[in-house]
C-alpha cells in the first residue's frame, strides 16, 4: 500500500474528523505530487462533515468558501510556532454550469466517489488517509505511471463545466512532462473557444505556470489545439510567420519557443522571451535578400504592453518586460567601443543588462548558425565593458553626476528648462569621458558654455 508522509497538522485534522464519525482524506494535487515524489505546495482535505460540523471541531477556522463547503482550519506548526491553514471541503456534487466557469449551485453528498467524479483529471481525483491508503476510483495512479493527462469521465462535460480546465490540461502536461490523452485532446480542440468566458486573471495564472515549468515548449501544444488562438492570438501569428533570412532557420514562433527554453525560469525573462519578437508578423517586409522586420523592437514594446495589460499583470512586470522587448535586439552589428556601449547602457539602465544578456544569448542560440560565433563574441565584449563600467563606478545617470541642479544654481544658473538641458549636456560629456566626472571640471564646463 502506498504511504504518504503528510504534515502532522493535516494528519491531526483527519484524525479529529475520523474520531467524531466523519470520513476525511487529503485530496487532489497533494496526493498526486506525493506519489510522484514531488513536494506538495498545499495539503487540502475533503470530508463527509458539513462546514458547520467542521467549524464545531476546531478552535480557529475561517469561512474561506463556505457556499462551496470550504472552511480553512488554522493549526499551529509545532516547529515554527506559526499558524498555518488547511482547506477542509465537504464532499459535494456541482449543479448545472451555465457560463463555463462555475456551478449555479452546490449540493453536499455523503459519497467520496461522487465528489471525485466532479474533478478535472484522473491524476487529481485521488484521496488518501493512513488507514485506507489511496482512494483511486478513476485509475489516477495508472495515468501517473503512463504519464497521461486524462479527464475524469467525459472530457466534453468536464470542459463545459469549467473551461479553464482546457488550459490546465496543457499546463499540467508542461509541469509533469505528460502527454494529453487523445479523447481529452479532441475535446480541447473542440471546446477551446469556451476560454473566452474565463477571466484574464485566471488565464494569466495558468499561462504563467506553463511558461515557468520545466517544459515551456508545451505552449506549442496550446497552439496546435487552438488554445492560444483564444487566449494569446499574437502567438498564433508568430507561429505562422516565416523568417526567410540567413540569420534565421525557424518561423518566428518556433524561434520564440527555443528562446523561452534557453532563458532561466523567471516571470520577467520567460514573458520577455515569449514576446521579444511579438511584432515581427506586423513589421515583416520582403525583398531580394529575404524577409526583414525593421522596428519590430519598438512596435513589440507597445504590443507586449497591450498583451500584459490584457492579462492583468502588475505594473512592475509590465515595465521590465517592455524594456527587455525594446532592447533585446541591441548589439547585433559590428563590435562597438566602450564609449558607444556606455551611452547605450545609460539609456538601457544598468539594472537591465544582466537580463538583457540572458535574452540576447538565448536569441542568438535560437537563430541559424550564420555569424553565431561573431554574435556571441560581441555579447562577451559587451559583458566585459559592463563589468569594467560597474567596477569603476562610472557615471551613467544624472544622479551619478558630480554636480547637481542646486550646484549649478549656486554658481549663477537660473532655474528652469535650461537647467535640465545643461545637466543632460554634462551627462553626455561624462559618458564620453567618464574620468571627467568631477565637480570642479563640470562646473567650469557649465560656466564656459553659459559664458559666465
Amino acid at each position: 500500500m502506498i504511504q504518504i508522509n503528510m504534515p502532522e497538522n493535516a494528519r491531526q485534522i483527519i484524525h479529529t474528523l475520523n474520531d467524531h464519525g466523519y470520513e476525511a482524506y487529503i485530496v487532489g494535487g497533494c496526493v498526486r505530487d506525493a506519489i510522484l515524489g514531488r513536494q506538495p505546495d498545499d495539503w487540502d482535505i475533503t470530508t463527509s462533515a458539513k462546514p458547520d460540523e467542521v467549524k464545531a471541531l476546531f478552535v480557529r477556522t475561517i469561512d474561506t468558501g463556505i457556499q462551496h463547503g470550504t472552511v480553512t482550519v488554522m493549526m499551529k506548526n509545532r516547529e515554527t510556532g506559526k499558524l498555518e491553514g488547511y482547506e477542509v471541503t465537504t464532499y459535494r456534487v456541482d449543479g448545472k454550469y451555465e457560463d463555463h466557469r462555475r456551478p449555479m449551485e452546490v449540493t453536499f453528498t455523503a459519497s467520496i466517489r461522487d465528489d471525485m467524479n466532479r474533478r478535472d483529471f484522473t491524476i487529481n481525483a485521488m484521496a488518501y488517509n493512513d488507514a485506507e491508503g489511496v482512494i483511486d476510483h478513476f485509475d489516477g495512479i495508472g495515468d501517473l505511471n503512463r504519464g497521461m493527462i486524462r479527464c475524469v469521465g467525459e472530457p466534453s462535460e468536464r470542459f463545459d463545466e469549467d473551461a479553464l480546465r482546457i488550459l490546465r490540461a496543457v499546463r499540467f502536461a508542461a509541469q509533469l512532462d505528460f502527454e494529453i490523452e487523445e479523447r481529452t485532446r479532441a475535446a480541447i480542440r473542440n471546446q477551446a473557444p469556451f476560454l473566452a468566458d474565463i477571466s484574464a486573471e485566471r488565464i494569466r495564472v495558468e499561462l504563467n505556470k506553463l511558461l515557468l515549468s520545466k517544459h515551456p515548449e508545451r505552449i506549442r501544444t496550446a497552439y496546435e489545439l487552438g488554445v492560444t488562438k483564444v487566449v494569446l492570438p499574437e502567438f498564433d501569428a508568430m507561429m505562422e510567420t516565416e523568417q526567410n533570412h540567413k540569420h534565421h532557420m525557424y518561423t518566428v514562433g518556433e524561434h520564440t519557443i527555443r528562446v523561452i527554453e534557453k532563458v532561466p525560469a523567471t516571470q520577467e525573462l520567460r514573458w520577455a522571451a515569449l514576446l521579444h519578437d511579438v511584432a515581427k508578423p506586423v513589421t515583416r517586409t520582403s525583398d531580394a535578400e529575404g524577409d526583414h522586420f525593421y522596428g519590430h523592437n519598438k512596435e513589440g514594446e507597445k504590443m507586449a504592453e497591450a498583451v500584459l495589460k490584457r492579462l492583468k499583470f502588475d505594473n512592475e512586470t509590465i515595465a521590465r518586460v517592455k524594456r527587455l522587448v525594446y532592447w533585446h535586439d541591441y548589439g547585433m552589428g559590428q563590435m562597438m567601443g566602450i564609449q558607444s556601449f556606455r551611452k547605450s547602457l545609460s539609456k538601457m539602465g544598468p539594472d537591465l543588462f544582466p537580463e538583457y544578456e540572458k535574452i540576447k544569448r538565448a536569441d542568438i542560440l535560437a537563430q541559424s548558425n550564420f555569424m553565431r560565433e561573431e554574435k556571441l563574441e560581441n555579447l562577451a565584449n559587451l559583458r566585459a565593458y559592463y563589468e569594467q563600467i560597474m567596477e569603476e563606478q562610472q557615471c551613467l545617470t544624472l544622479k551619478d553626476l558630480a554636480v547637481t541642479g542646486k550646484d549649478l544654481i549656486e554658481n549663477g544658473m537660473k532655474p528652469g528648462r535650461e537647467l535640465g538641458t545643461m545637466l543632460s549636456y554634462l551627462l553626455e560629456y561624462v559618458l564620453e569621458e567618464p574620468e571627467k566626472n568631477e565637480r570642479e571640471i563640470l562646473l567650469a564646463l557649465a560656466k564656459d558654455k553659459l559664458g559666465i
